[in-house]
C-alpha cells in the first residue's frame, strides 16, 4: 500500500512540461484541438496528460460528450498552472533579452597611461573574445568623468572616490619618487624625503592641484624648487625623464621605464587602492555586470597593469 509520504514524493517529480498539455486541454476542452495548436497528434496530448495524473496521483480532466471538463481537482490547480507558464514565459523573455542587451558599447575610463598598458597587454581582446558583441570604449579626460550623469559606464580610479558610486578594489595604487639615470650621475639622489628640498622638482600645475601626490609635495617640501609643471600623469613621466629634475609617479609606471630608478619610497601617504566603479543604476545592466564579472576573474593581470 502506497504511503501518504511517497504520494507527496512522487507529485514532486512531474514533469513540468507535461503543465503545457493540461492547460492546452483545459482551455481548447479537446484533445485534438490541443494536439492542432501544439503541432501534436492527439495520441501524445492523451499520453502526456495521463503521465501527468499518473505522476499527481489524481485525475485532472474527464471525457464528456461535449469535450474534455476539469474535474474539481484540476479547476482548483489550474490557475497554479497558469502561474508557472507566467513564470516560464518571462524567463524566456529575460533570458531573450539578455542576451540582445549583451551588445553594444562599454564607456570606460581610467588614467591614459593605464589605457596603453591595458591595450598593450591582451586584456582587452581576452574580453571581446568572450563577449563578441560588446565593445570596450576607452575615454579620458584630465577630470574625472561623472558616472551619475553618464559621461561613462564604468571607471577604473584610485584615490577618493564618491560615495554614491559602487565597485569593487582590484588593485593597489602605489607611488614612489624617481629619478633619470643621468641625473641621478650629475646631481646624486635624495637619500630621505626631507632631502627632496635639494633638488629640483618635477609635479602637477593648479588643475590637479588637489591631487595627492600635489598636496604631498607641498606637506614635505613647502619651499620646493619647482622646475616643472604639468597637468598630466604622462607628463610627470616625461618631465622625470627628461632629466629636468626628480618627482613622484606611479610605481607601474616609473618600475616600466629603463631610464628610471626609484630613489624613494614606495611612499605610503601616496597609496591608495585601485577600485572598479559604476553608478548603482546601471550596475546590473546586462553589459556592465558582463565588464564587472570579466574585471574580478582578471584582478591578478591587472595588479601587474595597474601596480606594477
Amino acid at each position: 500500500m502506497r504511503s501518504p509520504a511517497a504520494d507527496v514524493h512522487n507529485a514532486r517529480m512531474f514533469d513540468w512540461n507535461d503543465l503545457r498539455y493540461f492547460l492546452t486541454v483545459a482551455r481548447h476542452r479537446s484533445t485534438i484541438a490541443a494536439g492542432k495548436s501544439l503541432g501534436l497528434s492527439q495520441s501524445t496530448v492523451q499520453r502526456r496528460v495521463s503521465e501527468l495524473e499518473r505522476r499527481i496521483g489524481r485525475q485532472l480532466m474527464a471525457r464528456h460528450p461535449t469535450g474534455y471538463r476539469l474535474t474539481e481537482f484540476g479547476e482548483a490547480l489550474l490557475p497554479y498552472a497558469e502561474r508557472v507558464e507566467a513564470a516560464i514565459s518571462d524567463f524566456e523573455l529575460r533570458v531573450k533579452d539578455t542576451v540582445r542587451e549583451l551588445a553594444g558599447v562599454i564607456r570606460v575610463t581610467c588614467p591614459e597611461p593605464i589605457v596603453y598598458r591595458m591595450t598593450k597587454s591582451s586584456l582587452i581582446d581576452r574580453f571581446h573574445s568572450r563577449h563578441p558583441g560588446l565593445r570596450v570604449e576607452f575615454v579620458t579626460s584630465d577630470r574625472y568623468l561623472d558616472l551619475s550623469k553618464g559621461e561613462v559606464d564604468v571607471a577604473f580610479r584610485s584615490g577618493d572616490t564618491d560615495d554614491e558610486l559602487v565597485g569593487r578594489k582590484i588593485a593597489d595604487s602605489i607611488w614612489a619618487v624617481y629619478a633619470s639615470r643621468t641625473y641621478v650621475e650629475r646631481h646624486g639622489q635624495p637619500a630621505r624625503v626631507e632631502d627632496l628640498s635639494l633638488h629640483p622638482l618635477v609635479g602637477f600645475d593648479e588643475s590637479l592641484s588637489q591631487h595627492r601626490a600635489a598636496k604631498w609635495l607641498r606637506e614635505v617640501v613647502p619651499d620646493a624648487k619647482m622646475a616643472a609643471r604639468t597637468s598630466s600623469v604622462l607628463g610627470l613621466v616625461s618631465a622625470v625623464k627628461s632629466g629636468i629634475g626628480i618627482g613622484p609617479l606611479p610605481t607601474a609606471l616609473g618600475d616600466a621605464e629603463p631610464d628610471l630608478l626609484r630613489v624613494l619610497g614606495p611612499i605610503p601617504e601616496l597609496a591608495r587602492s585601485w577600485r572598479l566603479l559604476t553608478h548603482p543604476d546601471i550596475r546590473r545592466i546586462p553589459r556592465v555586470a558582463a565588464f564587472f564579472d570579466f574585471v574580478i576573474e582578471e584582478r591578478e593581470a591587472l595588479k601587474s597593469i595597474l601596480t606594477g
